[in-house]
């Protein structure tokens, strides 16, 4: 996660940083990162050309998806976590002993 946030890269640090958290930028970028984090099989050819056409090159498109899709990988893997740490958890009634 730290070489996708802070590592070189055409989009700046506080863009993928944004990007990675889920939403944040600016129009239409913003709509196309929550795409990718919230439903990315509705993402659409028009998404990414509106995003480009705002000024984004290629490459920073490639590297603020990357962040958003990551981001979103890495907050379910933490929900997961705690979901977990919380139906093992001691004491709990239901636990299995």
């Amino acid at each position: 996660m730290d070489r996708v946030l802070n590592g070189a890269g055409r989009a700046s640090a506080e863009q993928r940083a944004r990007a990675f958290a889920g939403g944040g930028l600016s129009p239409p970028l913003d709509a196309l990162i929550g795409k990718v984090a919230d439903s990315p099989a509705q993402v659409t050819e028009a998404d990414l050309a509106a995003a480009k056409a705002s000024g984004c090159t290629e490459d920073q498109l490639f590297e603020l998806v990357v962040c958003a899709a990551v981001g979103r990988s890495a907050r379910l893997y933490d929900a997961g976590l705690v979901a977990l740490a919380e139906a093992t958890a001691e004491g709990r009634p239901d636990h299995a002993t």
